[in-house]
């Protein structure tokens, strides 16, 4: 059930080279929240009031709830501010989460920056119904990568500082053809070019493959109309990521 709410932040940590993770108390919404599902958190009041800015859940544990972010703006630069005690305001939780359910054995996670905020959640939740994970990691430089909640985690970096010297996508295709994975399902989340070649790396493999897909999604609920995506095929030619996402089968979006 969705909710809007005052919560306090418990805790403020940072992850890796301009990365934080906020621990917020909110136990109904800890309670309701899937792997995939995002709130919507105004950050700032007067002189000047943001509109509410999207952040994954993380992760939950009881009545908590851990959101991963890094600065690019006013609004994320005032969050990474926040300290323990301080107050947000949280729509949630929203949009469709993770397909979780299946008859694949392997689930690889594949993410790219900050994409990897929604996957510690989607990590247990695939940990507890007994299906193996290896992660992918993908980032410009190793001091941005955190593997903090994650399984059998490999990271590609652009500079080579860390792992492999390339893309998490390059990374994904010298682990398929030394591995040869049978019956697995790929989740991924990242920045658009690496979601396109992501999504036709599964394509042309014929693998399941779901995406977690970015938007400007001010108001969360389909109101402001502010985050379509292009379809394949069907009677719409747009969804809107924030109600009908962000989670889509990579079949059924034009990315790019």
């Amino acid at each position: 059930m969705m909710r809007l709410e005052d919560v306090s932040i418990v805790s403020r940590e940072q992850r890796a080279e301009g990365l934080f993770a906020l621990t917020l108390k909110s136990p109904e919404v800890a309670k309701a929240t899937r792997p995939g599902q995002f709130l919507n958190i105004r950050i700032g009041n007067s002189p000047t009031p943001l509109l509410r800015r999207p952040f994954s859940v993380s992760r939950t544990d009881g009545d908590f709830l851990e959101i991963l972010f890094n600065i690019v703006g006013r609004g994320t630069e005032i969050l990474a501010s926040k300290q323990p005690g301080d107050r947000l305001n949280i729509l949630g939780p929203l949009g469709v989460p993770f397909r979780t359910a299946g008859n694949y054995d392997l689930a690889v996670i594949v993410a790219g920056g900050l994409g990897v905020a929604p996957f510690p959640m989607l990590t247990g939740v695939l940990r507890q119904s007994g299906k193996k994970v290896e992660t992918l990691l993908g980032a410009r430089t190793g001091a941005q990568v955190t593997q903090k909640h994650l399984l059998n985690a490999q990271v590609a970096t652009d500079d080579g500082s860390s792992g492999f010297h390339g893309t998490v996508v390059q990374l994904l295709e010298q682990y398929w053809n030394k591995e040869n994975p049978r019956n697995a399902k790929i989740f991924g989340c990242g920045p658009t070019r690496m979601m396109k070649a992501l999504s036709d790396f599964a394509r042309i493999r014929r693998i399941e493959c779901e995406l977690s897909l970015e938007g400007d999604m001010a108001c969360g609920v389909g109101i402001c109309q502010g985050c379509p995506v292009e379809r394949t095929s069907g009677e719409k030619k747009y969804s809107l990521v924030c109600v009908e996402g962000p989670t889509f089968n990579s079949n059924d979006v034009v990315l790019g």
